[in-house]
């Protein structure tokens, strides 16, 4: 049966509303980094925000690291309000050595009241070349706790970095029985693991099914970042597009998966900021609107108290 003139120009009408609804919340969709770094070699400092305004990113946890001042990425938080979330400085040579300093560190920086985050704390780190040492903490040693201790206090996500496929034998079970016990111990309070723990989506499945206060960001997840190092980094892309068993499981625990970048040096506040953030555009694009704002941003509002002003 053909449709009547009227009813005919009805349905073309209601077809462009709907085409202009989708493209609308297309357009709005914007993201917060919830983990990124910056180094003293990161000049001039604001050029992070001319990166994150043209890649429609509203806001950036941030750390400092390298000989980066902590009063230096105050001051950029301060004249940049809403686009730079400063988060408590945890790496470093006191943290690696565990010496009295690195307490003293953590408490000079939570009494300031001006970080609104804690950053990562490494547990399980692998040696990249001359940029970082390998660091093995277990989830029970004091500096974890401690770390925790503030977290908890403070409200903010416990974000935990272990580097599960650098990890083999009786080293990787142990630190994987020390991190489900952690997470056990206190089930109210959330925990994020860094670059999905390096690990499949199987297994980020069945940690998520017995975990639910556990999160996973996506930084050093997509093309760019694995194919510009040597590490075994899980990448959740085939080409330009989500991999089918990631984007499933993002369709099926949204909730659960926070977008980060984790930049730290010069080099990836560049091009290569742009290039990372092309992948995540169109990566994300396929998903259901609703699970795309989520990891996009609405999680790291929900989880850090960012509220929006727009």
């Amino acid at each position: 049966m053909f449709l009547s003139g009227v009813k005919r120009v009805l349905l073309i009408v209601l077809i462009f509303v709907l085409i202009g609804w989708f493209r609308a919340n297309a357009e709005e969709l914007y993201f917060i980094d919830a983990h990124s770094q910056v180094d003293h070699n990161v000049v001039p400092l604001n050029m992070i925000i001319s990166q994150i305004d043209q890649a429609r990113v509203r806001q950036t946890i941030l750390s400092a690291r390298g000989n980066l001042k902590g009063k230096t990425l105050l001051k950029l938080s301060k004249e940049n309000p809403g686009r730079v979330m400063p988060a408590v400085r945890t790496k470093g040579k006191p943290y690696d050595k565990g010496s009295k300093k690195y307490y003293e560190i953590l408490k000079k920086q939570i009494a300031t009241k001006q970080y609104h985050a804690i950053a990562e704390v490494l547990l399980y780190h692998a040696k990249k070349g001359n940029k970082a040492p390998e660091v093995i903490v277990y989830p029970d040693d004091e500096r974890v706790q401690v770390a925790l201790k503030y977290a908890i206090e403070n409200s903010w996500p416990f974000v935990v970095h272990i580097e599960f496929a650098s990890l083999h034998g009786e080293k990787r079970k142990k630190f994987m029985r020390k991190f489900k016990q952690m997470l056990d111990q206190h089930q109210k309070h959330p925990f994020i693991l860094t670059h999905m723990g390096q690990l499949s989506s199987n297994r980020c499945l069945r940690l998520i099914k017995k975990h639910k206060n556990l999160h996973f960001h996506t930084g050093w997840t997509n093309p760019a970042a694995v194919e510009s190092s040597n590490q075994p980094w899980t990448n959740v892309f085939e080409g330009d597009r989500l991999a089918p068993e990631w984007k499933d499981l993002f369709i099926q625990y949204p909730k659960r998966f926070i977008f980060a970048l984790d930049n730290v040096f010069a080099e990836h506040w560049s091009d290569f900021y742009r290039t990372q953030m092309n992948y995540w555009k169109t990566g994300l694009a396929e998903l259901p609107i609703d699970v795309s704002h989520l990891i996009a941003h609405g999680n790291a509002e929900r989880l850090w108290g960012i509220r929006q002003s727009n």
